[in-house]
């Protein structure tokens, strides 16, 4: 997602210089793009918990971000694989996020919340051993199902806007993916698509047509 926006607001050759520092993995990356004043943080939290205590710090400075884009689930599938644990932390999170938002600093308008979920996972393209033992399409219905029960999503009463990864990655299939997990910039470039149409009609302004 981070890519896809950044090559969105940059072009091509301009996040050519940066993409080795954007694909260092599992570490947090900062930069702001100076000709529209907009900062992007990328901070890597690999489980429900570690994006828990990211709200809590939010809370504790009384700071959120205009736009946050989360999503957590493939880490914890892999090393956790306990889907009942999952959604609990998944409902603390809920709670959490419902918690700050009034406290926000920037109190003349709502913060704006995206989820990125899990992709479709095609299991017979997993690359190792463990992945297709625990990533297996039962224990993807399973979290599925949690985070539906957590209510964390806008359309079951939470406060977050689903952009649908599992849908878009799914539509573009075998195609788009060499290890059946990660997937070609066109599923993210549509899901950035999505989000900034979804901001325009959060904030009642209209796209301009051209």
């Amino acid at each position: 997602m981070a890519v896809s926006l950044l090559e969105l607001l940059m072009g091509p050759k301009s996040l050519g210089r940066i993409r080795s520092d954007l694909f260092k993995r599992q570490s947090d990356y900062s930069m702001v793009v100076q000709e529209i004043g907009m900062k992007l943080n990328f901070i890597w939290v690999p489980y429900v918990g570690n994006l828990t205590e990211l709200i809590s710090l939010f809370k504790r400075n009384k700071d959120f971000p205009d736009v946050m884009v989360m999503g957590v689930g493939l880490w914890d599938m892999l090393h956790v694989n306990n889907a009942s644990e999952y959604g609990s932390s998944l409902s603390v999170l809920r709670d959490n996020i419902f918690a700050l938002l009034p406290v926000s600093s920037n109190l003349d308008h709502d913060s704006h919340l995206f989820w990125v979920g899990m992709p479709t996972l095609i299991t017979s393209l997993l690359n190792t051993d463990a992945k297709m033992e625990k990533m297996t399409g039962l224990m993807c219905d399973l979290y599925g199902d949690e985070l539906k029960r957590s209510r964390v999503l806008h359309r079951s009463g939470g406060p977050i806007l689903n952009l649908d990864i599992c849908l878009l990655s799914g539509l573009c299939g075998t195609r788009c993916t060499s290890d059946g997990m990660h997937y070609d910039g066109v599923v993210y470039d549509a899901a950035v698509q999505i989000m900034l149409n979804a901001l325009l009609i959060e904030s009642d302004q209209k796209p301009q047509r051209r």
